[in-house]
């Protein structure tokens, strides 16, 4: 339990003390690992831990809706909200029907979307700035 104790707070530090593409790319990575949790839930038949872990994936990606800036983001706001409700829709197909290829489908978005944030987030850091942020400030929860 001390372990335990001792990551949360590593981890509510990075949270408090991390910039707005940071906070954007745990979201992401956190909703990933739930993703991947789940489909592991699913091989064992443990339908508690996969309802769980589709049930943070989901908020996670509720919270990346939530943060879409439509007035800045134009286009690129409607497809990320696009992809976003998608990825919402596999969750609760992936939950009801106890299926892994809809959590598949979600793993895939996320990690292309993950893939092109790092490259954003990585060239925001060394001072060039990107053509669209079609994202708000997410809030650390």
């Amino acid at each position: 339990m001390v372990g335990n104790y001792g990551a949360n707070q590593y981890k509510q530090t990075a949270v408090k003390t991390a910039n707005r593409g940071q906070i954007l790319l745990m979201l992401y990575e956190a909703a990933v690992q739930n993703v991947k949790k789940a489909t592991l839930a699913i091989d064992k038949k443990d339908i508690k831990a996969k309802g769980i872990a589709i049930g943070k994936a989901h908020d996670i990606i509720n919270e990346l809706v939530n943060t879409l800036d439509f007035e800045v983001g134009g286009n690129v706001a409607r497809e990320l909200e696009r992809l976003y409700n998608f990825s919402i829709e596999q969750l609760i197909k992936a939950n009801v029907e106890n299926s892994k290829e809809p959590l598949q489908a979600v793993q895939k978005v996320l990690e292309t979307l993950l893939d092109g944030w790092r490259i954003a987030v990585d060239q925001v850091n060394k001072g060039v700035a990107p053509a669209v942020s079609p994202t708000k400030q997410p809030e650390a929860k």
